[in-house]
């Protein structure tokens, strides 16, 4: 998602791809995906999810926020300094 990055809404985007199976309108379902780790900050957390629902082929992509605990004050600074600053 070299978009998030470019657009300063994520620091860093890790993809792995995965296999699928899901239950969607009513039926089983399977699919090869990707999954991605989205590096960002607390306040930038909506804008991710909503350009990444704009970007993304599936209609409601699974999208869950992780809060950062014990993170390291430099990592934290390095993940600050490469996306957008406070609500800008």
């Amino acid at each position: 998602m070299e978009t998030l990055v470019a657009e300063q809404l994520a620091a860093c985007v890790q993809f792995s791809p995965i296999e699928s199976w899901y239950r969607w309108q009513d039926k089983a379902e399977y699919a090869s995906e990707i999954r991605l780790h989205i590096k960002t900050t607390a306040h930038l957390a909506n804008a991710v999810t909503q350009r990444l629902t704009t970007l993304h082929s599936y209609d409601v992509p699974e999208v869950f926020v992780i809060a950062m605990e014990n993170i390291s004050a430099d990592y934290l600074t390095g993940i600050e300094a490469s996306v957008r600053s406070e609500r800008g």
